[in-house]
């Protein structure tokens, strides 16, 4: 890419490969109310700003643009997706799918398949307000896992229909947040733009089939 991309690099995470912590009893679960939940596990990967720049270089992110109302806009961030079946671009990133998945496989009876992906280049870019509801996540329960690489943004979450922020998770430096239950039906969530300076992230969603 020929933009500048820039990183704030976190002074507690200066490991050179990434490693995983535990998950188990270190996860945080935070019940959202109306059947959904959100389980934060801060720090899950360690050396996650060294494997920024390895996603950052390895994955082909892509431009979209998007019908609004009368005109086609740029969406506010770079994008790839990697469907079920479809090879990821780094050995550690489907070792990360199956730690999730084997942690997760209980609940949620069956395996994270597909990986979503986001490059926030700085605070102009953004994702508004919605709930994951293409496929299976518009009438079941069902789950997102969310890997966070380079600068913390905030994660917001309010209930269906609008209102106030009831939640502002910052994610970034390694940390993990898992929405599930009824969460992409009755809640919706957004990375806001923001004025202040801030460097890259990138933000990896894991699902399970049938998951958009």
């Amino acid at each position: 890419m020929s933009q500048q991309i820039s990183l704030q690099s976190s002074l507690l995470d200066l490991a050179d490969e990434p490693a995983f912590g535990e998950l188990g009893d270190t996860v945080q679960r935070i019940d959202l109310g109306l059947g959904a939940w959100l389980d934060v596990r801060p720090g899950w990967l360690t050396g996650a700003d060294a494997l920024f720049e390895q996603v950052r270089t390895a994955v082909p992110w892509q431009a979209e643009r998007r019908q609004m109302y009368d005109t086609v806009v740029d969406v506010p961030r770079m994008t790839r997706f990697y469907r079920t079946g479809e090879p990821l671009p780094l050995p550690i990133l489907a070792e990360t799918r199956d730690r999730l998945s084997a942690h997760y496989h209980r609940e949620l009876g069956e395996d994270f398949t597909s990986a979503g992906m986001c490059l926030y280049r700085d605070g102009r870019d953004s994702v508004a307000w919605h709930g994951d509801t293409i496929g299976r996540g518009a009438t079941t329960d069902t789950m997102v896992a969310i890997l966070s690489l380079g600068a913390a943004r905030p994660l917001c979450l309010r209930p269906r229909g609008g209102g106030r922020t009831a939640y502002r998770i910052p994610l970034g430096h390694g940390d993990l947040a898992t929405m599930g239950g009824s969460c992409q039906r009755t809640w919706e969530h957004a990375i806001p733009k923001t004025a202040k300076p801030v460097g890259a992230r990138i933000s990896i969603q894991f699902r399970p089939r049938g998951v958009a």
